[in-house]
């Protein structure tokens, strides 16, 4: 076998006629006459030379051995011209290929030169290709899932955002903006009654707000998953279907996120209850807030670190049909090993929602707290703490309800994304997937399972 990759030469095997390995040129009998040299007498193991070879030879000297090693004293063969459609960049030889070799095939770094173009590209029905993602390829699918599918991705997240804005504007425009509230909770002279009754109106109106908001946003992430999940495959879907699809697991994901709302719940309060345990029963104060203070700092810890490690399992629930415990654990399971990738991922989809929501939302604050008669910018920074007009809610309500219609795709294409990049890179999803799409398992276009550099 010779050091050039990619071929070898005649002979570099023992063959049946009893050449060594290394010899170069053609296998060539050892009892056939040379030029000048007398023919040899046929022994026991040998044939006469008729009987392999014809009598007529090509003269020596117009024909030579195929390139292979070069023996003592001789000068190494020039290489072979390689033929159409070998050669590979701007610098090589006569078809671009490297000097010395057939196209990038027999370059240092690989068998994978530049004249064989690398190993094909994994296959991209969708909006991914269905191989490993890297953080750019999963923020890029979730943009394009909205970008290709903006009719249905834009109305789920429009009637949310409307929805659930239209709750918040209301809140605000007839709770606090109530007389009767707003001077109550402002009258340090109020009788306890009063304050009691203002707080526990305000606190329907908020919570009647949140289940409105935690609804919308239930269903827009079902839907949206269901939707991310068909771009993948480059199957369109309505609005219609994706309902279909996902209305039998909608019960279950409202389980699902309240039973991990009350476990975050449960694990904060967990932590603190030693400080206020410690202040209720009249022990040192400074230790009480010390130790109140710890506990809580521990909770958020823990609290933070649960709700990284279940993150995938709304994803888990809608696309295998998992029961809650089950989609909990298919989480856990997912997770394991990559907690700091999803943690950072998942922070940085939520910056980039968050940043691209501000740039949308405050010039229609500003724009209506110039047109509800303030100077904009102080109206905007003091609507919180004070009653606000009709017209100030009404324009930043707008703004708002745009903010989360571009916002709530982004988020919740890149956790569905997340969780079938992290199936990918533990039970070879791409597979499926492929199988799915009717992408074909080998030839152009196949799946390349594998990692990716800098994932």
């Amino acid at each position: 076998m010779t050091d050039t990759p990619g071929w070898a030469s005649p002979g570099s095997a023992p063959s049946s006629d009893g050449r060594e390995p290394g010899a170069s040129g053609p296998a060539e009998p050892a009892d056939r006459p040379g030029p000048a040299e007398p023919a040899a007498q046929p022994g026991p193991d040998t044939q006469a030379p008729g009987a392999k070879w014809s009598e007529e030879q090509p003269p020596p000297g117009q024909w030579s051995a195929p390139t292979g090693a070069p023996g003592p004293g001789q000068a190494p063969p020039p290489p072979p011209q390689p033929g159409p459609g070998w050669g590979g960049g701007p610098a090589g030889g006569a078809h671009g290929g490297p000097p010395g070799g057939y196209g990038g095939y027999g370059a240092p770094g690989g068998a994978w030169g530049g004249g064989w173009g690398g190993p094909p590209p994994a296959a991209k029905p969708g909006v991914i290709p269905l191989r490993p993602l890297g953080v750019g390829e999963i923020l890029d699918g979730a943009v394009s899932t909205m970008r290709t599918h903006w009719r249905t991705v834009l109305g789920i997240s429009l009637t949310v955002a409307v929805v659930t804005q239209l709750g918040v504007i209301l809140l605000q425009g007839f709770l606090l903006n109530d007389n009767a509230t707003t001077d109550a909770l402002n009258d340090q002279n109020a009788s306890g009654s009063e304050i009691l009754r203002a707080l526990g109106t305000l606190m329907a109106g908020v919570s009647v707000v949140g289940v409105i908001s935690v609804v919308g946003s239930i269903v827009a992430t079902a839907l949206l998953t269901t939707v991310t999940s068909r771009a993948v495959l480059g199957r369109p879907v309505s609005t219609g279907e994706a309902w279909r699809d996902a209305r039998p697991q909608v019960p279950r994901l409202f389980g699902l996120l309240l039973l991990l709302g009350l476990i975050s719940a449960g694990v904060v309060f967990g932590g603190a209850l030693p400080g206020i345990l410690v202040l209720a029963l009249g022990g040192n104060e400074g230790a009480g807030i010390a130790l109140l203070v710890l506990g809580m700092l521990a909770a958020v810890v823990v609290a933070i670190w649960l709700t990284v490690r279940f993150s995938l399992a709304s994803p888990a629930l809608m696309l295998e049909r998992q029961g809650i415990v089950k989609s909990m654990i298919r989480s856990a399971k997912l997770v394991r090993g990559s907690w700091w990738r999803v943690l950072g991922i998942q922070m940085l989809a939520g910056l980039i929602a968050n940043v691209v929501s501000s740039l949308v939302v405050i010039p229609f604050a500003l724009i209506a707290g110039a047109a509800a008669g303030g100077d904009g910018m102080a109206t905007f920074i003091t609507a919180g703490s004070q009653g606000t007009g009709w017209t100030f809610l009404i324009i930043s309500g707008i703004g708002s309800v745009l903010g989360a219609m571009i916002t709530l795709p982004i988020t919740a294409g890149v956790t569905v994304l997340l969780y079938i990049d992290q199936r990918i890179r533990r039970e070879a999803l791409d597979l499926e997937l492929a199988r799915a799409a009717g992408v074909p398992e080998s030839g152009p276009g196949a799946p390349a399972h594998g990692p990716v550099p800098g994932s």
